[in-house]
């Protein structure tokens, strides 16, 4: 009856308070101290492991611990039992004699009995690193990429067995893919060695794939490249991965895009930006340059008086937007360059321009004074 049984936080040694935490750890040392197969002259452990697990599996469900909180015993009466051994809550119970003792499947509760695992396995994923061009990306491409991977072997058909011969059913699982067997009051089923849990092994392997059912090749692959990817950006083809086993789907391929620096343009998000020499004439007097974008040259007006530093915008010359319309821009920072030669007469030019500066700037200081004397 239930009101016998013990006060499940007594049984744990825990408090009402305790957290789930606390709710495991208790668990983890009352099952690892009464353990039947530790106890197996003792025929009280096992109840007293019962009662722990049971406990356990009670508390650790947040629903039945309110219940238990509130109407105690009763108000769990009718699933302590149930959610000890196979209702919701035991699978906590499960991994902790699993990490405990390494079993597989416990108590062979309903919807944990290990049947057999299934043979066919996923191929797996492949990584390609491609490197492009700003120009590529810029308008886009497309690509022919040759890809080793691991393809279903053709002679065999991926089955892995010798022509006229097929794969056998596993004579220790039985095709089970697990073997049971008894430990204490436990019945635990483990992955069967044999087989690796196919439930079937090949006595005669395939000659071309030595029966691993698949090969590596190297296919070509064609992929397009979008205009506007960038580092980092990453294009997914599906099914084009290395092949399953055993009749498995087979990984996809991830190209990587790694746009390679560019010796003029500096790329940000869909914009560009480029630096451009000018001279001091063309500073002071203004002029109209010639700047090179992506695909043509454009004609850039630089008004009198820039000074070094100065931005400028080009719209619609930056990149085009990935998966959008539109472009971004491209901003032309202009520098005045200092020759470092001179000519006969560009020397003469410039004496005489320093001259009239020097004058100037005398008549500037001049001015300042009269104007500090007459405030």
């Amino acid at each position: 009856m239930a009101i016998n049984k013990r006060d499940y936080y007594e049984v744990l040694g825990v408090t009402r308070s305790a957290t789930e935490q606390d709710l495991k750890t208790a668990y983890r040392r009352l099952a690892h101290q009464f353990h039947p197969d530790k106890n197996q002259s003792d025929p009280e452990a096992e109840e007293k492991f019962k009662e722990a697990a049971e406990a356990y599996a009670v508390l650790s469900n947040s629903e039945q611990r309110q219940r238990y909180d509130r109407f105690g015993h009763a108000g769990v009466s009718s699933s302590a039992a149930n959610a000890a051994w196979g209702a919701p809550g035991f699978g906590g119970i499960e991994d902790i004699l699993g990490d405990l003792f390494g079993f597989g499947d416990v108590f062979g509760t309903p919807g944990r009995t290990g049947g057999r695992r299934s043979a066919a396995q996923r191929g797996a994923d492949l990584r390609y690193d491609l490197e492009i061009t700003l120009e590529q990306s810029a308008i886009g491409m497309t690509a022919q990429l040759r890809i080793p991977k691991l393809e279903t072997c053709e002679i065999c058909s991926g089955s892995g067995a010798a022509a006229g011969t097929k794969p056998e059913t596993c004579r220790t699982c039985q095709g089970a893919g697990q073997v049971r067997f008894q430990q204490g009051f436990f019945s635990v089923s483990r992955t069967c060695s044999a087989c690796r849990g196919t439930g079937q092994v090949i006595s005669s392997p395939c000659e071309s794939c030595r029966g691993a059912g698949r090969v590596e090749r190297e296919k070509s692959i064609e992929v397009k490249i979008p205009a506007g990817v960038e580092t980092g950006s990453r294009l997914r083809l599906q099914a084009e991965g290395e092949s399953g086993t055993l009749g498995g789907p087979p990984g996809d391929l991830y190209v990587v895009i790694h746009v390679a620096e560019h010796e003029q343009f500096e790329r940000q998000g869909n914009n560009l930006y480029a630096a451009v020499p000018i001279t001091f004439a063309q500073a002071a007097l203004g002029a109209e340059i010639s700047v090179q974008t992506l695909s043509e040259n454009q004609s850039l007006k630089i008004p009198a008086g820039t000074q070094t530093g100065t931005v400028f915008r080009v719209r619609g010359q930056g990149m085009p937007v990935l998966g959008g319309r539109g472009k971004g821009d491209l901003f032309v920072s202009v520098s005045v360059i200092t020759p470092t030669t001179l000519t006969r007469e560009q020397r003469k030019l410039l004496e005489q321009l320093a001259k009239i500066e020097t004058q100037d700037l005398e008549d500037k200081k001049l001015v300042d004074r009269v104007r500090d004397i007459f405030g």
